[in-house]
C-alpha cells in the first residue's frame, strides 16, 4: 500500500525543502540486450587523499566540533578539527617509528570511538592500510575462526583494542605473539600492552609531513572485510581514489550537505562502508560534525540512540531499515524526541535491506504530525567494493524500494540473466580487487572491466529510465522448481517478510527442485509474544508454541498464497524457528543480513520437515478453500 493511499493527509503535506542533485541519465541499448546507463553529468573534481580534507577543514574551522562521543559520566566528549589534526599527526609519527608499512598494517578489533578514528586518520596519512574488523567476531564467536582467518592474511604490524579486558580472549585465541597491542584501557595480564595514550604523546616531526606527501589516489587507505555468501571473509581493497571519488558521488546527489555542514546521530559500524566510507567521510568532507551514538537497534540498547536524538538534532540521520523499526516505538511515545529529532532534518536515508511500508508511511506521520512537513526519504545500493555508493535515488518517490539511477562517475551495466538484468559496475570508486586474493579478483569482473556485483535490477518505468530502479534480487539465492520454474528468492522473501511485518524479521524460501515452496521464519519473538498474550519471561519456544500466533501466521500465509500468480509466487508452508541464525556457522553476517544458503544447509533437517507427506505439528500450512 502506498503512503497516498494509507494517509492522504500525509502525502498531501509540504516536502521540507531540501537541496538535491539532477537525476537525468543516458541509456546505451546494445544489439545482445545489455544495457549501459550513466550520467550526463561529470563528476566533479576530489582530492588525492582523505586526510587532504581533515587539514583544510582543520585551516577553516578549526574549532567546530568534529567528533563526540558519550564519557561515562554522560556527558559529550568533543574532538575538534584542530584537536583532531594534532592528535592524528602525533600518532602517525608514532606508527612510523614503528616501521608499519603495507605488509605490517593496522588491525582495529573494537568499533566506533574517537580512538578508532584518530588511528585509523593517522594511519591513512602517512599510507599504511587499516582493517576495522568486525566486533561480533571477537565477542560474539565461539572458536573466532573468522578473526584467525583475517589475521593471518592481514599480518597486522599492531592490533588495537579499546578495552583490553573485553578483548582479551579474541586476542590470545587469534592474534600472534610479538605483534604489538595498543589498548586504550585495561592493558592485557597475558602480554605486553602499550597505551593509547602512549601513541598521543609521541613528538610529531617533518617526516609525518613527507610521508604524507607520498600517499597518492592509488594509496590503499583501508582494507573491509566481507564474508560474501561463502567461506572465510575477504579483505576488499580501498584506495584513496575510491573513498575520495564517492564523496563527490553522494554530494552531487546530496547537495546540501556542501551548503552546511552536516550534523550526523550514528551508530552505523565503520568495519562497514555504509558506516565508515559513506557516513564517516561524508562529515569529513564536508566538514561536519559526528556524534557517535552506542546504542543499537537491538532490545535495551535502542534506548541509547533515543536519548542521544533527542539531545543532538541530525541534518541527515542514516540507518538500516531495523533501526529505523526499533526507533519508531520511542518517536510515537515521546513528543519531545520528535520534536528535536525532526527540528532540522533535511533527509531520511536507509540502506542494507528493503524498509518496510508501514515504518515508511509512520515516519512520514509522524514528521508531518511535528512539523507540518514530509521528510524525504532515499537510498542507494552498492556493496563495499563500491565504496559503496553507486546507484542513488535522489528525488521524491512515494514507497520505499526506489535505489535510482547511476551516480555521475559510474557507468551501470545491465546484462540479461535468465528473465532478469544482471548489475555490472564500473567507475573511480571501484576496488581493484581483494587483499591478497587474485584468484577472487579475476572471478569479480567482467571481459570489460565491470565489477559483477551479484544483484538483479529492474525499471520502475522500461520506458522512462530516469523513473529509477528496483532491487530485482541477489542472483546467487534464485533457484528453479521441479518444474523449470524460475523463483525469484529475494523479491519473494521481501514480500513475505512485509506482509508479515511486525511478526518476522527475516526468512529463508525453500523449493529448489520441490514441487512448492515453503519458508523458513526467523521471527520476531517480542512482536509474537504481544499477539501470544504472554508475560514478558515466557521462553521463545512456548512462545511460537501458542495457538493464537500460530493462527494469526496461518491467516497470514493463506491470505498471501491468494494474491499468488503461480507455483513461483505462493508459499505453502512454515516453520517458526525459536533458534536465531547462528554468526559462526556463517546463517548470519555481523550486520545482521541472512546467508540464505548457510541456512539452508544447516537447517536440512526443518527443510525435509517441510516437504514431509504427512507434515508433523510445527508446521503451519495454508488453508485451502472449499
Amino acid at each position: 500500500m502506498s503512503e497516498a493511499m494509507r494517509n492522504p493527509k500525509a502525502a498531501a503535506a509540504p516536502l521540507r525543502p531540501v537541496r538535491l542533485g539532477p537525476s537525468d541519465v543516458e541509456l546505451d541499448r546494445r544489439p545482445d540486450g545489455t544495457l549501459y546507463l550513466r550520467s550526463p553529468h561529470p563528476l566533479e573534481r576530489y582530492p588525492a587523499k582523505l586526510t587532504e580534507r581533515l587539514e583544510h577543514w582543520t585551516a577553516v574551522a578549526p574549532d567546530r566540533v568534529f567528533l563526540a562521543q558519550r564519557a561515562r559520566d554522560g556527558s559529550w566528549r568533543k574532538v575538534t578539527y584542530r584537536d583532531a589534526w594534532l592528535q592524528v599527526r602525533c600518532i602517525a609519527q608514532a606508527l612510523i617509528e614503528r616501521k608499519l608499512s603495507v605488509e605490517r598494517p593496522v588491525a582495529i578489533l573494537s568499533g566506533n570511538d574517537i580512538e578508532h578514528a584518530l588511528l585509523g586518520l593517522a594511519a591513512m596519512m602517512i599510507g599504511v592500510p587499516y582493517a576495522p574488523i568486525s566486533v561480533p567476531y571477537s565477542l560474539m564467536s565461539s572458536d573466532f575462526g573468522k578473526l584467525k582467518s583475517i589475521i593471518e592474511v592481514l599480518t597486522p604490524g599492531l592490533v588495537f583494542a579499546a578495552d583490553g579486558k573485553l578483548f582479551a580472549r579474541a586476542i590470545d585465541s587469534a592474534v600472534p605473539l610479538g605483534i604489538e597491542i595498543v589498548t586504550a584501557t585495561n592493558p592485557l595480564d597475558s602480554r605486553p600492552t602499550t597505551s593509547f595514550a602512549e601513541l598521543l604523546m609521541t613528538e610529531p616531526t617533518v617526516t609525518v609531513e613527507a610521508f604524507h606527501a607520498r600517499v597518492n589516489a592509488d594509496t590503499v587507505a583501508k582494507i573491509l572485510f566481507t564474508s560474501g555468501s561463502t567461506g572465510y571473509p575477504k579483505g576488499v581493497i580501498n584506495t584513496q581514489r575510491m573513498v575520495c571519488a564517492n564523496q563527490a558521488m553522494a554530494r552531487a546527489g546530496l547537495c546540501f550537505v556542501g551548503d552546511e555542514p552536516p550534523v550526523v546521530v550514528d551508530w552505523l559500524p565503520w568495519n562497514h562502508p555504509f558506516g565508515s566510507n559513506h557516513n564517516f567521510n561524508m562529515i569529513l568532507d564536508n566538514g561536519g560534525s559526528l556524534y557517535i551514538d552506542e546504542g543499537k537497534p537491538l532490545p535495551g540498547a535502542i534506548a541509547a540512540t533515543a536519548k542521544n536524538l533527542k539531545e543532538i538534532a541530525p541534518t541527515i540521520y542514516f540507518n538500516v531499515p531495523k533501526g529505523y523499526e526499533a526507533l519508531l516505538p520511542h518517536l510515537r511515545a515521546d513528543a519531545d524526541l520528535r520534536k528535536n529529532f525532526f527540528s532540522r532534518l533535511k533527509v531520511l536515508f536507509y540502506a542494507g535491506a528493503s524498509l518496510q511500508q508501514y515504518v515508511w508511511d509512520e515516519l512520514q506521520e509522524l514528521s508531518v504530525a511535528t512539523c507540518g512537513e514530509r521528510i524525504i526519504f532515499l537510498s542507494s545500493i552498492g556493496s563495499t567494493e563500491t565504496s559503496p555508493l553507486a546507484v542513488a535515488c535522489n528525488w521524491d518517490y512515494p514507497r520505499p524500494g526506489n535505489i535510482g539511477v547511476p551516480a555521475p562517475g559510474v557507468e551501470l551495466k545491465l546484462v540479461p540473466n535468465e528473465g532478469k538484468l544482471e548489475c555490472r559496475l564500473k567507475g573511480p570508486n571501484i576496488t581493484p580487487g581483494y587483499w591478497r586474493r587474485p584468484d577472487l579478483t579475476k572471478e569479480a569482473f567482467d571481459e570489460e572491466g565491470f565489477y559483477k556485483i551479484g544483484d538483479a535490477l529492474k525499471f520502475v518505468d522500461p520506458d522512462d529510465p530516469s523513473q529509477g530502479l528496483l532491487f530485482d534480487g541477489r542472483l546467487a539465492e534464485d533457484f528453479k522448481l521441479a518444474s523449470g520454474t524460475w523463483v525469484s528468492a529475494g523479491a519473494l522473501r521481501a514480500q513475505f517478510v512485509d506482509h508479515c511485518a511486525p511478526l518476522v524479521r527475516d526468512a529463508v524460501i525453500a523449493g529448489a527442485d520441490r514441487d512448492d515452496l515453503t519458508v523458513l521464519v526467523f521471527p520476531d519473538i517480542e512482536a509474537c509474544r504481544k499477539v501470544a498474550a504472554l508475560p514478558a519471561d515466557a521462553p521463545p519456544a512456548a512462545v511460537l508454541a501458542d495457538a493464537r500466533l500460530r493462527d494469526e501466521f496461518g491467516r497470514r500465509l493463506t491470505a498471501l498464497a491468494r494474491q499468488s500468480s503461480g507455483s513461483s509466487t505462493r508459499l505453502c508452508r512454515m516453520i517458526l524457528m525459536a533458534e536465531p541464525p547462528s554468526l559462526d556457522a556463517g546463517e548470519a553476517t555481523d550486520k545482521g543480513s541472512i546467508n540464505q544458503r548457510a541456512v539452508l544447509t544447516r537447517r536440512k533437517a526443518l527443510v525435509e520437515e517441510l516437504y514431509a507427506a504427512a507434515p508433523s505439528a510445527d508446521v503451519i500450512s495454508i488453508v485451502q478453500r472449499n
